[in-house]
């Protein structure tokens, strides 16, 4: 039952993009590493001419505003994601002919065996229901010496700070830890014969209790504080302001294996 509770509050959180982009634009604003999660994630990927690839929970896509740009000659990316809010959202950001778009669930692809050379599965394998199963479907779907990718957060970020801001309201203090940078590669490695994890520097420094406030509402109703008073929460945030800073870590990074 805990499973399915979490699985529609996560599907609410993602049935439209508005609250994602509100995620996106208080780490774009504030972060102390200025180059855009999105870029670094792309860097990580070996990319080569004619791949077939696979995208699993893709988002809002505006990471692939320029794909025929990003991707090599004769490549083709699938976008796929649970969410038809989500998917109608990427099919206007991310834009080329390389590129085309389907709503699939990670934990039963319409694909055959080992259809494609890479699988992205970035930020979202904690969301999976049964993460076994997802990840037994992306390999299954994954050609022997294909890669995936997958970008996570670990235990030491925001998600825990805001756990332990908002614990006055029932929120835990542990985050979400079913795929982290602690726990991943564990996880991993029953599936793939080679994983390697790849971490970036970064912190948030903010300078706007407003906008923060308006990422904590953004994420109330997966927390399980929908209950929160934004005026209640607002006295949190300036207790904790240092010459009118707010000082939030951030631990992200990667892995990637190999099938």
């Amino acid at each position: 039952m805990e499973q399915v509770n979490n699985a529609r509050q996560v599907q609410k959180q993602y049935e439209k993009a508005d609250n994602l982009q509100v995620r996106i634009r208080l780490h774009a604003k504030y972060s102390t590493n200025k180059e855009p999660f999105g870029q670094w994630i792309y860097k990580q990927y070996a990319l080569e001419e004619n791949m077939r690839l696979l995208e699993v929970g893709c988002g809002d896509g505006s990471m692939w505003g320029n794909a025929d740009a990003l991707l090599p000659r004769g490549a083709q990316l699938v976008l796929t994601d649970f969410s038809g809010g989500m998917l109608e959202a990427a099919r206007g950001n991310a834009r080329g002919e390389k590129i085309s778009f389907l709503q699939a669930d990670v934990q039963q692809l319409p694909f055959e065996d080992e259809t494609f050379d890479a699988v992205f599965a970035n930020m979202m394998l904690y969301h999976v229901p049964d993460i076994q199963k997802g990840l037994h479907e992306i390999v299954r779907v994954l050609k022997k010496g294909g890669r995936m990718y997958a970008a996570t957060y670990g235990e030491n970020g925001i998600s825990g700070y805001l756990g332990e801001l908002l614990s006055g309201y029932g929120v835990k203090s542990d985050m979400n830890r079913t795929f982290t940078l602690q726990n991943g590669g564990e996880i991993l490695q029953r599936y793939f014969t080679h994983t390697e994890v790849r971490t970036r520097e970064d912190g948030l420094v903010i300078t706007d209790r407003e906008d923060l406030l308006d990422y904590i509402f953004s994420m109330t109703a997966m927390m399980g504080a929908a209950d929160a008073d934004r005026e209640s929460v607002r006295k949190l945030l300036d207790a904790r302001m240092q010459d009118g800073v707010i000082y939030i870590p951030k631990e992200y990074g990667m892995f990637v294996c190999t099938k």
